[in-house]
This record gives C-alpha cells, structure tokens and sequence, in this order.
C-alpha cells in the first residue's frame, strides 16, 4: 500500500505516482507525484512534466476557482496519465507545482480505500456489474 506524503503536507496526505505520456510521441516521464483530491472536479498536472515531454499547451485556457471564489486561467494540454495499470486520455490543466492533483475525473474510475489512520491508500478490487 502507497504511503500518505508527510514531508510536503501537513497532515499528510495521499500521494499517488503516476506516469505522464505525449500522446504525438508516446515519450513519457515517470514517477511524478499526485496528490488524490476527491474535492477536486479535474486533474491537474505539473507544468515542468508537460515542457520536459515537449507537449504544448492548447490556445483555450480553464477557468479555476477556488473555494474563496478567486478565478485563476490556466493552460491545457492533451495527454495520457498512466495510474495503477490504467491510461487517461484527455484534456488536462497545467500548473506551476512540482506536485500535481488527481481530481475526480481520474479518481471516480478507481475504487480507492484511503486509510488515514495508517497513512496509506490502496485500490481495491471491483466486482463487474450486472
């Protein structure tokens, strides 16, 4: 099981690795961290990863709004995140952080245990439905 991240965020916080991959190129960076934000509507992805995988951003910036109700416009890119065995496709908003944000755009696809009390999360298994 994934460990919390106690050393960027205090309490700690669920961190997962992912995989970032130029969907042109199929060149990817590995291990960049993502914080899981089951209170945030989309995915968030670390600029520096986009500059290193020479992916460009899109001309049509995102609305970003915080919970004090401050706008932010930020860039978007397309490309894959690659998570527990699983690839995202889609458009995805860059930001100045060295740690990214998993949103429930990726999140609610997984079903994930996060176990505060031990400071570790994992993925559980899904039964098909009926």
């Amino acid at each position: 099981m994934p460990n919390y991240d106690s050393e960027h965020f205090t309490p700690p916080a669920p961190i997962a690795w992912v995989s970032l991959i130029n969907p042109n190129t199929g060149q990817s960076l590995q291990a960049i961290p993502m914080l899981m934000d089951t209170g945030a509507d989309i995915t968030l992805v670390p600029a520096k990863a986009l500059r290193d995988l020479g992916v460009d951003t899109l001309p049509d910036l995102y609305a970003l709004e915080g919970f004090n109700g401050t706008r932010v416009m930020a860039p978007t890119a397309y490309l894959s995140l690659r998570l527990l065995g699983r690839t995202f496709y889609g458009r995805f908003v860059t930001i100045d952080q060295e740690i990214g944000i998993l949103g429930r755009n990726v999140l609610n696809h997984l079903a994930l245990l996060l176990d505060g009390p031990r400071l570790s999360w994992q993925l559980l298994p899904v039964s098909p439905t009926e």
